[in-house]
């Protein structure tokens, strides 16, 4: 690590260094420990690690990564390419390669010197899991002591891998430090949500270092002057330092003299010294972000070899630069800020010229020539022309990294430096709407659909009809449909027709076109027009075929397959998907199979299918870096059906990730639905009714254009008024449904599934409900033939028209898995009411005892709160543990030793899955797999993963003779 201070001896840190110490003796031991070494500038946090530093550097290996400041020009994982090419050096080359196979492939896109690597060689995923492999293989080796200096500064790139580092690292000797100025983070910015996130999820070891106090600034100033220091010296020190350590070093020399007038005369004070020549060096020298190499000083400098040695010299002597790894660099960025700012405009102008221009001539095989650089570089240069060519090369390379939101920093650069180039179409060699739908497309990537939104407008605004390649024009509104969508807003259809006009008259292009029948015939299905849906698919179908489109084809056949299902011909619609899926070739066409498909098997309550299609999709998701928008849909098409299934602590874990990273307004929405579900399922229905009101209007204002959003906000005023134990206001927001006259679609299935159990407990209680039985019934016999009979039409008769046999027969049919598993419970007190009232008292105790069973293995607060009322008022005896009134005495053998997560953990396991791996699957640390997978281990008494896989497999042939695939 550099030096930060000069020699003298650290005072006032013994408890920081000591919690450090303490943290790198737990990481030891082998569990990755992370923390956060955070405080005002100048106040000391590089002196700790340097101290730190040497202590360990006989012990582990120090790697140093900086984030830099280049304003608003953040390099995409800036600090991160440092400290892996750090590792390298240390482990070598082939080590690295043969450790992490593969993975060699994807580091190459931080490290092309390992390997180069094109964007369509790898993936984000890839990328991040074979960071994480290389730390751990280099744990295997030594203890690993990683540090991220200047986090203030950080990328969004950046913290979003460090966040997947803080999460996935389970083992490993592995210290990660990041330092932060707190000074320098603004409230509500990625940084600052960076570390609420990773502190709330307790990731991140938070050390505060404060100022020091009057007898540690007494010792620090002895020591830098050799001799004692007057009380007066020390309070006029001491007053203007305020315990900043840096600048009581930089006051320290002024002990017995006049201070200086305020903190930039400070710290400009020891420049102010310096000869010509070294004044120069340090002005050369302030005006990169990084530090310099000896040939690089020489050429911006540009004096002669023995001047230029003697300045060096100097300005080393002086205590402003420091020699780190034979390049030059300033002792403190706050040193090097002052110097930087008291550049004259022009001076600093021809200085950031001379340093593009080296960035320029050295850019092949240089890593410090990064087009984040240039673009910074030329812009202080106020080369105008430069800068808008960099800003839009930049945006390119940040989006072929899947780094979106730093791809749509340099595009939104782009635009405020055109304006101030008269020929930049030629500048950049693109035409500005174009560049203006590539920003569009990078905002909505980093799930920032409004300014998504606003760059559409303005491009659609700034275009003239008369001119414009109508191509550009339709594609335009296209995109603006699209995002107006993305935020759950209306005016889409409208705007897909009007690009559908330019076409018919202006254009002949069957693949625009099919591309733009299908987002219209999308709108339409999901606003409930459904016919009209079809009609379009259809032709847009007919038109991709013509045009040679398979993934258009594929759109078509996906939005076809879902308005018949809604229509009620399962048959057709199954047929449509599996051709969708047939025909998919690209990554959209697959996303948007797997999305829809996924929603459809939930809603038909073929939960464990939806689970497995949605997941398959998540990788890719992943992998092509949208897994904030196409991605989110996935996830919450996987909770939905997991929450039915009764995995809320999964489902828990998902909706807490989706909040730690901006998604679209559309799927938050999505999302939204299901935290109000698992609120009122844990009985924080308050909280959930809270959530309910804060987001009316926007779920009003979209439910007129997306029926199922609609749907969404009925399911949560149901959920709500559910976990307050409020069944007839629960079962009026059902009727109320059933009574709209808008378009009916699946999603009403559930909540007349719901709906009917409300009904026999209000009847129970003596409430008249025979009006809503009506209602219940002729809305579920109105269905098409196709979603008649099953298991839910038996449990929703025998809630309807309650009897023994009939419960009896409703209770088997809700314990199958592709039965929202509330309904264990439902039916069992139904049936036990049933038996109460038949005089059957002893089983109706058993059966309330496998129902009490049910209610807390779910964690339930509504369900086991009806069910302990009903016992009470029945008064019938608790049961001497859940379950085990109904359970025989000789069936104790067939228990499950395992737990339903470590069953889960089993599945994936059998699967061939990674901890890393199943702990992406199941939304949880790869340390928790690791203590899942022991505990499986032992409960199944064997010793390795392959002897639990065939356990596991052998069981899976036991029950169904087969495995359930997708095809």
């Amino acid at each position: 690590m550099p030096p930060s201070a000069p020699t003298a001896a650290m005072v006032g840190r013994e408890a920081e260094l000591a919690t450090i110490r303490e943290l790198f003796r737990r990481s030891v031991d082998g569990v990755p420990v992370a923390a956060l070494i955070e405080g005002e500038a100048g106040i000391g946090k590089s002196r700790l690690l340097r101290e730190f530093s040497a202590e360990v550097a006989n012990r582990a290996d120090v790697h140093v990564g900086w984030c830099l400041d280049l304003g608003a020009s953040r390099t995409p994982f800036g600090p991160l390419a440092g400290i892996l090419r750090s590792i390298v050096a240390s482990l070598g080359a082939d080590r690295v390669r043969e450790e992490i196979g593969v993975g060699v492939e994807a580091l190459g896109m931080l490290l092309p010197e390992l390997n180069p690597t094109e964007r369509s060689q790898t993936s984000p995923d890839r990328l991040r899991d074979a960071i994480a492999a290389l730390i751990e293989a280099a744990a295997e080796h030594a203890p690993q002591v990683l540090v991220v200096e200047d986090l203030h500064w950080a990328d969004e790139s950046t913290l979003a891998l460090l966040s997947f580092l803080l999460r996935t690292l389970g083992h490993g000797r592995v210290l990660l430090i990041l330092t932060c100025r707190s000074d320098d983070v603004r409230r509500g910015d990625a940084v600052s949500r960076f570390i609420a996130e990773s502190t709330r999820a307790r990731l991140l070891e938070r050390v505060v270092i404060d100022r020091l106090d009057s007898a540690a600034v007494r010792a620090l100033v002895e020591s830098l002057t050799g001799q004692p220091v007057t009380d007066a010296a020390l309070d006029r020190i001491h007053d203007r330092a305020e315990g900043v350590p840096f600048f009581v070093e930089e006051l320290a020399g002024c002990s017995t003299g006049p201070l200086p007038g305020s903190l930039r005369d400070l710290l400009l004070a020891r420049f102010d010294r310096l000869s010509d020549d070294a004044r120069r060096v340090v002005q050369v020298v302030s005006g990169a972000e990084r530090p310099l190499t000896h040939p690089l000083v020489t050429r911006l400098a540009g004096l002669p070899e023995a001047r230029l040695d003697e300045a060096i010299r100097e300005a080393t002597l002086s205590g402003i630069l420091v020699v780190v790894d034979d390049d030059y660099r300033f002792r403190h960025a706050l040193l090097r800020e002052a110097v930087h700012d008291d550049l004259l405009p022009g001076e600093r102008a021809r200085l950031h010229r001379a340093y593009a221009e080296a960035l320029e001539e050295n850019c092949a095989g240089s890593d410090t020539a990064d087009p984040a650089a240039l673009a910074y570089h030329w812009q202080l240069a106020q080369d105008d022309r430069r800068a808008l060519a960099a800003a839009v090369a930049a945006m390119a390379d940040a989006k072929s990294r899947f780094a979106f939101a730093s791809a749509a920093r340099f595009g939104e650069l782009a635009l405020e430096l055109w304006i101030q180039v008269p020929d930049a179409e030629a500048v950049v060699s693109m035409e500005r709407l174009e560049v203006l739908r590539t920003l569009g497309s990078v905002l909505r990537n980093a799930g920032d659909g409004e300014r998504a939104l606003a760059v559409a407008e303005l491009a659609l605004d700034e275009l003239d009809p008369a001119t414009v390649d109508p191509r550009m024009h339709a594609r335009l509104l296209r995109d603006k449909a699209y995002y107006t969508m993305n935020l759950g807003r209306a005016g889409s259809i409208p705007l897909l027709q009007q690009a559908l006009d330019i076409l018919e008259s202006s254009v002949d292009d069957d693949r625009l076109r099919a591309s733009v029948l299908n987002q219209l015939a999308s709108r339409y299905m999901i606003s409930g027009r459904l016919e009209e849906a079809i009609a379009l698919a259809a032709e847009a179908g007919e038109r991709a075929v013509r045009a040679g489109s398979d993934d258009e084809a594929s759109i078509a056949a996906n939005v076809r397959g879902g308005a018949r299902a809604h229509l009620g011909d399962l048959d057709a619609a199954h047929r449509e998907y599996a051709l969708a899926l047939q025909l998919a070739k690209g990554t959209n066409a697959e996303m948007r199979y797997r999305v829809n498909y996924s929603d459809l098997l939930g809603l038909l309550g073929r939960y464990r299918d939806a689970v497995r299609v949605a997941e398959e999709g998540l990788a890719p998701a992943r992998a092509f870096g949208v897994e904030r928008t196409t991605g989110a849909l996935m996830t919450q098409n996987m909770a939905v059906p997991l929450l039915e299934m009764g995995e809320i602590d999964r489902v828990e874990g998902m909706l807490a990730r989706e909040l730690a990273q901006r998604t679209l307004r559309i799927s938050h929405m999505y999302s939204t639905m299901t935290r109000v579900r698992v609120l009122s399922w844990r009985g924080r229905h308050e909280e959930a009714a809270e959530i309910v009101r804060e987001w009316h209007p926007a779920f009003e204002e979209t439910g007129r254009v997306e029926r199922q959003i609609w749907y969404d906000e009925v399911m949560m005023r149901v959920s709500v008024a559910e976990g307050r134990g409020d069944l007839a206001e629960a079962l009026g927001e059902v009727r109320a449904m059933l009574a709209d006259s808008g378009p009916v679609s699946l999603h009403q299935r559930r909540l007349m599934l719901e709906a009917a159990w409300f009904i026999a407990e209000l009847r129970a209680s003596g409430v008249e409900v025979e009006g809503a039985v009506v209602d219940v019934r002729d809305a579920w016999h109105a269905q098409p033939a196709q979603l008649r009979g099953g298991r839910w039409e038996g449990i929703l008769e025998a809630f309807l028209s309650p009897s023994v046999p009939a419960l009896r027969r409703a209770v088997e049919l809700a314990d199958d898995r592709d039965v929202p598993v509330t309904f264990a419970v439902t039916t069992r007190l139904a049936l036990a009411r049933a038996l109460v009232g038949a005089g059957e008292r002893g089983e109706a105790s058993a059966v309330l005892a496998d129902a009490t069973r049910e209610a807390e293995h779910l964690g339930h607060v509504p369900l086991g709160r009806a069910v302990d009322e009903f016992r009470a008022a029945a008064g019938l005896a608790a049961p001497f543990g859940a379950g085990s009134a109904s359970r025989p005495a000789d069936a104790e053998s067939d228990v499950d030793p395992l737990t339903a997560r470590e069953r889960q953990v089993l599945e994936l396991i059998a699967e061939g899955l990674s901890n890393r791996q199943i702990g992406d699957r199941l939304f949880i640390s790869v340390k928790t797999v690791s203590v899942h997978v022991s505990a499986v281990l032992r409960k199944l008494g064997v010793s390795t993963r392959t002897e639990a896989a065939v356990r596991q497999r052998k069981a899976i042939f036991r029950d169904t003779g087969q495995a359930a695939v997708i095809r």
